[in-house]
């Protein structure tokens, strides 16, 4: 019992006609036609697996290289829209920087301009000063100077007053014919002065010569009718009111009274020159000018 014993197969007898060959053949020729199918389907697959692995790692590529082109884009316009950032504030902090400088030398312009208008101010005031202090010393000097000169002003008024006395005590006194007042009568220029100077009487001198129409002296009309210088008379025309009276064969210095509608008192006219064709003299009227009607 040293060695084993072996199996004994025994092979049975065929019993009859063989079938199953033929279709375990068969089952095997339709098991490896499906194996091949198979196997092709399965290269077909990896094929197409391959190719759309392929595909798709070029897209997924595509993609990164798209992401990362827009991400160098963004990178860039980022950068860019930083370096315009930076490029504006810098513009600014120089602008900045500029107008303080400029307000600087502006606010040292208005120190100036104030410094030079105290200076001138000061200027002025001094000149003011020295002016008024120029004034006051020539105002002291011409202080007596006027002084002697009122004094001298006083004497002449005196002398000049009292000439005027004796020219009035001079002069001639006529009686109108209107009234029996008495009438101060003047004879030439002097006196006819010396009577505007008493102020009593308003003067307007006259010359008129012989004419078709009247001559206006102050409110009336007076027209030259005759002169006689040889015996020196002469007829005249006076027209006031609208009213004419013809005062005929007067003579000079004689005076010629009448009313009108402004005074109580007459008018006169006084003649003191009479040569061919021509009159020469003056016409008082009083001073206070009152209706004769009036109260």
């Amino acid at each position: 019992m040293g060695s084993s014993q072996q199996p004994t197969y025994i092979i049975p007898p065929p019993s009859g006609p063989n079938w199953r060959t033929p279709l375990l053949i068969g089952a095997l020729v339709l098991l490896g036609a499906s194996s091949i199918f198979q196997f092709v389907q399965l290269e077909r697959v990896r094929t197409d697996t391959k190719a759309d692995m392929t595909k798709l790692t070029s897209d997924m590529n595509g993609v990164i290289e798209r992401m990362r082109i827009d991400s160098n884009e963004e990178v860039q316009r980022s950068r860019r829209s930083m370096d315009e950032l930076q490029a504006r504030l810098a513009e600014q902090r120089r602008n900045a920087e500029a107008a303080v400088g400029q307000a600087k030398i502006d606010a040292q312009k208005r120190v100036e301009s104030l410094q030079s208008r105290l200076a001138q101010e000061q200027a002025a005031q001094q000149a003011v000063i020295n002016s008024v202090k120029q004034t006051a010393d020539t105002a002291t000097t011409q202080l007596a100077t006027v002084s002697t000169d009122v004094g001298n002003v006083k004497t002449d008024v005196q002398k000049t007053k009292s000439q005027l006395e004796q020219t009035i005590a001079n002069l001639k006194r006529a009686t109108g014919e209107l009234d029996s007042h008495a009438s101060l009568i003047a004879t030439n220029g002097k006196e006819l002065q010396a009577l505007r100077e008493l102020g009593e009487r308003n003067y307007s001198e006259f010359t008129i010569t012989k004419s078709k129409k009247p001559t206006r002296v102050a409110d009336i009309m007076v027209q030259l009718k005759k002169a006689d210088p040889k015996h020196n008379r002469f007829t005249i025309a006076i027209t006031a009111d609208d009213k004419t009276v013809e005062k005929k064969d007067r003579n000079l210095n004689e005076p010629i009274q009448f009313y009108t509608a402004k005074a109580r008192q007459p008018d006169e006219i006084v003649v003191n020159q009479v040569s061919k064709d021509k009159i020469v003299g003056y016409l008082a009227s009083p001073k206070v000018q009152t209706t004769r009607g009036g109260s």
